[in-house]
């Protein structure tokens, strides 16, 4: 049997969506073991004097509980 936990987290990047994805799982697995999945809810953009300055992801991350 297994127990899966489900986070959330937000990333920001200022190269794009997929690297905000990247480097928020690459971070959460620094102190999360036996991650399984994300789920991205969200996706939005920073702008700023009408540019695109960040893009920000929120995702659910699942992972195993240890037995």
């Amino acid at each position: 049997m297994s127990v899966a936990k489900v986070i959330e987290i937000t990333s920001l990047s200022q190269k794009s969506f997929e690297d905000a994805i990247t480097e928020g799982i690459k971070r959460a697995a620094k102190t999360v073991s036996n991650i399984e999945g994300a789920w991205i809810k969200e996706q939005n953009v920073q702008i700023k004097d009408g540019k695109i300055t960040g893009f920000r992801v929120n995702m659910n991350v699942t992972f195993l509980l240890d037995d």
